[in-house]
């Protein structure tokens, strides 16, 4: 086998840039130490081993190079058609536009946070009105304290769009306010199943609103999309394909194109995956700059205008404070992506109404990435990184395939009435849910190192339950519903011999609400009797040596002092004769479904359907 070149070797290479070749054999090393690659792989699986692959089959490559960007077509400059690089040459705000969502019902509450968030760094205000917010009847209760001229308001009111667009125009002219420009009335009919049929009235009065109050109209939104277990290819589409239907409903309506595109604001989620949700940012301009070039819209009025949430489905109950780490990333990634504004959804947001804590930490989030982290010092920084304009490419292409195939069928609202979309969405939830129970997808905090006897924080519930496809709902589950008796944990040998799989196994077992008893060094098989206290299920932890030398005896004398189901940590090994196996890449929910069944908990294995988690 021979030996990769050091660092040195490959900085002193003739043009002073290793080779792939190069790096493959280096790389290569590491991985054979770890244990990734045997030493039979060629150095050139250490790609393969490395490269990601989306939900969508699309691969995110560990490594840029020339090569892999070569023939991509040129992405132009920030501002500048086709927009991939960014909507603007400079950010409006400086860094983006800090937007904060509200949907408490109660209305005083609501104006207390407003203004709180607007003193303290946010821009711009998301409000949810209607049955699963605020009453549209308070509408003037929460706007009250806002400098409007100053602070764009964006509203969402699935149930009553007209009407909500109506008060906010009502309250505007009653104080006598120029709106700050970005506000946006917010109508989507597409994108609530109640009002598709309705689609064209609603856009038609909305928009005559918003032109003569020099406003947005309408806000498409791919979260819609996302919430329900969508992939970025499927998001990027159906935004893209609800934005052309909004185009013909306003042409229809009377407006130019001009004019039909500048009244269109697009939303989209932001994961912490981050280098996806970077690229899926910058691939959605550059498809809505070609929808508009196809509309005959004029080239400087071509950029989309982008609003980031952070990811819902995300999200965890349990453990809620790890979600400050992955909205960061998330909000990192939109605003490396380009976003121009952007919301950082509260930890706390699967367990019910935000309260001021969580809040803040959300808001400032975007404001120590901008004023301290200094991500908006750069726009588009991740352009001419190779592997980015690789996957951007990639997701525009595949999301541009996807979107003439919703043409060619009639449209979008034709296929969301038909059930195409739901069925493709079910596959992408299915998906993930496979690698989510073999955590291959993993999950902190609920799939990987759970606590299992935490409190959570207590929150007051949403108006209406929201229904979203959280990606760790099965783990979830299992939590809300712990098994009543611990689980023996027999360790065999020294704490050095027994520890690795003895803490693969508890933090699996906590990971399905199963509490494990463990017992410390031991030598023998009378020693692991001693601790035994009588559970109907144990399981064995120590190495490979061990179990071939004391497995069998062990076994043998757990059944006799009455364990029913004898699980072994690691892979099946020859003559210990055992019930079950826990090795790394095992179907995670299967097995912690059957231990639970063991231990008196009547569970089932969930079905094949999405599993959809309702919050509080």
């Amino acid at each position: 086998m021979s030996i990769p070149p050091s660092a040195d070797q490959l900085l002193l290479a003739p043009d002073g840039t290793p080779t792939q070749q190069e790096w493959e054999g280096a790389v290569a090393a590491v991985l054979r130490k770890s244990g990734r690659l045997t030493s039979d792989d060629p150095d050139s699986a250490a790609w393969s081993s490395l490269t990601r692959t989306t939900l969508d089959g699309i691969p995110v490559l560990p490594l840029g190079t020339p090569e892999t960007a070569a023939e991509l077509p040129d992405p132009g400059l920030p501002g500048q058609a086709p927009f991939t690089r960014g909507a603007t040459a400079t950010r409006p705000f400086g860094a983006w536009d800090i937007r904060a969502r509200f949907e408490d019902p109660d209305a005083e509450l609501t104006a207390l946070h407003v203004t709180d968030d607007l003193e303290n760094g946010v821009n711009s205000l998301w409000l949810v009105l209607g049955e699963s917010g605020i009453a549209v009847e308070h509408l003037d209760t929460v706007l009250e304290p806002v400098l409007l001229d100053l602070a764009p308001v964006v509203l969402d009111a699935p149930e009553q769009p007209v009407r909500a667009a109506s008060e906010f125009v009502r309250h505007l002219v009653h104080r006598g306010v120029t709106p700050a420009p970005g506000t946006n009335l917010g109508a989507n009919p597409i994108g609530h199943r109640d009002k598709r049929p309705m689609a064209k009235e609603v856009v038609r009065d909305v928009a005559d609103l918003a032109v003569r109050e020099g406003l947005k109209a309408i806000m498409v939104d791919g979260t819609a999309v996302h919430d329900r277990g969508g992939s970025d290819v499927q998001e990027l589409a159906y935004t893209i394909a609800a934005g052309a239907e909004y185009l013909r409903l306003l042409a229809q309506a009377g407006h130019d194109p001009n004019t039909a595109a500048g009244l269109i604001e697009f939303r989209y989620a932001a994961t912490a995956e981050q280098f996806p949700t970077i690229a899926k940012l910058r691939a959605a301009r550059q498809l809505w700059s070609r929808v508009l070039e196809l509309s005959h819209v004029d080239a400087p009025l071509r950029g989309q205008s982008q609003h980031a949430v952070t990811s819902r489905p995300m999200m965890t109950r349990y453990d809620p404070y790890t979600n400050m780490l992955r909205t960061t990333v998330a909000a990192f990634s939109a605003a490396v992506g380009g976003a121009s504004a952007i919301t950082v959804l509260p930890f706390d947001e699967p367990l019910g109404l935000p309260e001021s804590f969580s809040r803040r930490i959300a808001r400032n989030t975007s404001s120590l990435l901008a004023a301290e982290s200094h991500v908006a010092a750069v726009t588009d920084p991740a352009g001419g990184s190779h592997a980015v304009e690789r996957l951007t490419q990639d997701l525009a292409e595949a999301a541009w395939e996807l979107f003439g195939r919703v043409e060619e069928d009639g449209g979008l609202i034709h296929d969301l009435k038909d059930g195409s979309w739901d069925r493709a969405i079910a596959e992408v939830v299915e998906r993930r849910r496979e690698q989510v129970a073999r955590r291959t997808r993993p999950i902190t905090g609920l799939s990987e190192f759970p606590q299992v006897a935490e409190t959570l924080p207590q929150r007051r519930a949403y108006a209406v339950p929201r229904q979203v496809v959280r990606h760790g709902a099965d783990f979830e589950a299992l939590r809300d519903q712990p098994a009543p008796t611990p689980l023996f944990v027999a360790t065999l040998g020294t704490v050095a011999q027994h520890t690795a799989r003895a803490t693969f196994l508890t933090n699996l077992l906590a990971a399905g609400g199963i509490t494990a008893r463990t017992v410390g060094a031991t030598t023998g098989v009378e020693d692991v009797l001693a601790a035994y206290q009588g559970e109907k299920v144990v399981a064995l932890a120590g190495t490979d040596r061990e179990y071939a030398e004391w497995g069998p005896d062990l076994v043998a004398a757990l059944r006799g002092a009455g364990a029913e189901h004898v699980v072994l940590a690691g892979k099946p090994v020859e003559g210990v004769e055992v019930d079950d196996n826990a090795a790394m890449g095992l179907d995670a929910l299967a097995f912690l479904h059957r231990t639970r069944e063991r231990l008196g908990v009547p569970t089932s294995q969930p079905d094949a359907g999405p599993t959809t988690e309702v919050a509080p």
